[in-house]
């Protein structure tokens, strides 16, 4: 804190004046414990016999003030806008030419005497086969390739005299070889594997690796189409086209009348109950006996409903006949429409020879006792009946 100066005037504005007397109690007392002074005592230093004593000692006033408050540090300085707040490195020391340094033996204290370490023998690596040498090839001895690029052309030269040309030891020319033909590779197949050399042969352990192959993803795509919707409707459409249908008999077909007399009418609604009974799930029933003028006798019955399999119930229909009309082996006729199965077979009735067949589809089943005509002219004439009693509704 700065020491008051003489004939200064105070803060409160009073004027400087003697100081007042103190409290006796008060200026007795001491103020403040002695400071031991930090300079040596002068009794103690040697005494300079050169240097002359000052003339005379002035007089520094007492300090008015027995303590002084502690001065705080100073605050940091802000650092100025663009300075950099990480402190500036020193300077680096110039360092002198290499030549001059003293040299520095980096494996200097190192114990160098434990270099010969004892390594793992390896095993020899197999001999290689070398490739087999190429065949010698000779070299082209045709006419020049022409120069690449414009050219002046040159004017044609004057015709000269004929020389007389000494001559050659006749050479065989050898022709150009013929350019390879790289063959095509189609989009998408990868090139083939490299052949190996003759003679080389796959080290020990190795494994080869089979190459994935890519797959033909729109083949199995048409072929699942092919496999979803064509499958069913190669089944599905003879079921469709034969089912549901309809019967009902017809007053003649072609040379063949319907007996009604009483006799045909049992003969055919006993007929018909046997076909209800035998058939369960038949949808609809028939039933008659037509006749011609030169005394042809043909009796027909059946039935209409679905169907699942026609060929198995067309043999378990001549089998159910076969002990009545006493049926010899049953023979398969071609209908000529699918899912439309006919069997026929040779028998007896009433001490008559007469032939039975039967037709079975998906929607019907019609079978028909025929005398005095063949097996083929029976399958032909059970066609006709057939298609004039059975129609089918969606036809």
């Amino acid at each position: 804190m700065p020491e008051p100066q003489p004939g200064a005037r105070p803060a409160d504005g009073s004027t400087p004046g003697p100081e007042p007397e103190r409290d006796p109690a008060v200026t007795d007392e001491p103020t403040s414990p002695p400071v031991p002074s930090d300079q040596p005592d002068p009794s103690d230093q040697p005494e300079a016999p050169d240097q002359p004593e000052p003339a005379a000692t002035e007089e520094v006033p007492a300090p008015r003030w027995s303590g002084s408050a502690p001065v705080p540090p100073p605050l940091p300085r802000r650092p100025v806008w663009g300075e950099s707040a990480e402190p500036t490195p020193p300077p680096p020391v110039p360092v002198g030419p290499p030549e001059h340094q003293t040299p520095v033996d980096p494996w200097a204290g190192v114990d160098t005497g434990g270099w010969d370490l004892p390594s793992a023998e390896l095993p020899p690596l197999p001999p290689t086969m070398p490739y087999p040498t190429p065949p010698h090839t000779r070299q082209w001895s045709g006419p020049p390739a022409p120069p690449v690029g414009p050219h002046p052309v040159s004017p044609p030269a004057a015709p000269s005299a004929p020389q007389a040309v000494a001559p050659r030891a006749s050479a065989r020319p050898m022709s150009p070889p013929a350019p390879v033909k790289v063959p095509k590779q189609r989009r998408g197949r990868r090139p083939a594997a490299p052949t190996p050399p003759p003679g080389w042969q796959a080290p020990k352990g190795y494994v080869p690796v089979p190459v994935r192959r890519r797959r033909r993803w729109p083949w199995l795509l048409l072929l699942t189409l092919a496999c979803c919707c064509g499958c069913p409707a190669y089944y599905g459409f003879p079921i469709s086209a034969q089912y549901p249908a309809r019967a009902a008999l017809p007053v003649q077909v072609e040379d063949l009348n319907l007996r009604q007399d009483d006799r045909s009418a049992d003969t055919a609604r006993q007929l018909e109950n046997e076909v209800r009974k035998e058939h369960w799930l038949a949808e609809d029933t028939f039933a008659g006996v037509y006749s011609t003028t030169n005394g042809k006798r043909v009796t027909v019955f059946g039935g209409t409903g679905f169907r699942w399999s026609p060929e198995s119930d067309a043999d378990a229909e001549i089998s159910r006949l076969t002990k009545r009309y006493e049926l010899g082996t049953p023979e398969s006729v071609d209908t000529g429409v699918r899912g439309r199965h006919e069997r026929c077979a040779v028998g007896s009735a009433d001490g008559s020879a007469v032939v039975v067949c039967t037709s079975v589809d998906h929607g019907s089943i019609a079978t028909g006792v025929f005398t005095r005509l063949s097996v083929a002219d029976s399958a032909d004439l059970l066609a006709t009946l057939r298609a004039q009693i059975v129609q089918p509704e969606r036809a």
